[in-house]
């Protein structure tokens, strides 16, 4: 049987990475995480939990004494997947018809 504390050390820099991390690079460059433990290190610094409320695009992560670009987190997590680091390209375009009576003759037909 395990103690649950002698286990806490070990997942401490989980639960509190920006004890340990200064950057999302210094999360990805950690050979020691595997890159589930990565995903999760970076996805809860991309929480609106930890958004600056009067700038939603900066998180404020305790521990760290500076505030960290959402973009940069999100682009980390993009790398992360093997995406490369540009944005995401914008959807398509919405489908719409032209006449939403006509799509429901349809239907009932």
């Amino acid at each position: 049987m395990t103690n649950a504390n002698t286990n806490s050390g070990k997942l401490d820099f989980l639960f509190h990475p920006a004890a340990h991390y200064a950057s999302p690079d210094a999360v990805l460059n950690d050979d020691k995480l595997s890159a589930p433990e990565k995903r999760v290190i970076l996805s809860s610094w991309a929480s609106d939990m930890f958004a600056v409320e009067s700038c939603p695009s900066l998180r404020e992560i305790p521990g760290m004494d500076y505030p960290i670009r959402l973009a940069d987190i999100l682009a980390a997590l993009r790398r992360l997947d093997g995406e490369g680091d540009d944005p995401p390209r914008g959807g398509g375009v919405p489908m719409r018809l032209r006449r939403p009576w006509a799509a429901a003759l349809r239907r009932s037909a």
